[in-house]
């Protein structure tokens, strides 16, 4: 039996980010398996075939393979700043949906254009910006989309419009959402996403084996 649950990841895959966010911030330790989505392996695929990361298999063999589930797992370990709480679950359940669902719809037909010639890229960038519009007017309000202290939502949201505003960054600094803007830099800047953005070699069987967060 393996002394740390094992985590398939791939660094820039916005699921993946979350997932490990939500364990760095939870102090959960696992063996990081980084893998090339083009060369996937065998043992990842064994576990869950739909070949996707990120996949946590945990010490007794169960297999958690959804992301958000990933981070759900992980605070139930420990959340010592309390992003999950009861009296803001359904407005977090809602708002990460929408992201999850019509939001990265339009993520990724802006980001790949080219394979939706149906319609031009600023099509699909208009059609994302309903869900950055709602975005900002939350954080008119307040400095994180689950209130005055950052919460499940925002480790949940964040890498998806990391991920948008990459796709062509000097529209989006230019764009009317200043206070979306501030609150990626916040994101972009902290700490935590800085831990969980190290650089890997892909997993191999028989290398030495990648603690995170932090070395044992």
């Amino acid at each position: 039996m393996n002394d740390y649950p094992i985590l398939y990841s791939f660094r820039r895959c916005p699921y993946a980010i979350r997932a490990r966010m939500a364990l760095a911030y939870a102090s959960v330790p696992v063996e990081l398996r980084e893998v090339l989505l083009k060369d996937k392996p065998r043992p990842m695929l064994e576990a869950s075939p739909k070949g996707t990361v990120p996949v946590l298999i945990l010490n007794d063999g169960s297999v958690i393979d959804e992301s958000i589930d990933v981070m759900h797992w992980a605070l139930n370990q420990n959340d010592p700043e309390h992003w999950v709480t009861e009296k803001s679950s359904h407005d977090r359940d809602a708002l990460v949906t929408e992201n999850d669902g019509s939001f990265k719809t339009c993520l990724d037909r802006y980001k790949y254009a080219d394979r939706h010639p149906e319609h031009p890229a600023h099509h699909y960038r208009e059609e994302a910006c309903r869900f950055l519009q709602e975005l900002e007017s939350r954080l008119a309000d307040s400095p994180w989309l689950s209130g005055k202290e950052k919460g499940f939502a925002d480790i949940a949201v964040f890498p998806f419009i990391r991920q948008f505003a990459g796709v062509d960054r000097a529209w989006f600094d230019q764009s009317p959402y200043p206070h979306l803007r501030h609150w990626l830099n916040d994101l972009l800047g902290h700490p935590l996403f800085q831990a969980v953005m190290a650089k890997h070699t892909p997993w191999k069987p028989g290398q030495a084996r990648v603690v995170f967060p932090g070395s044992q």
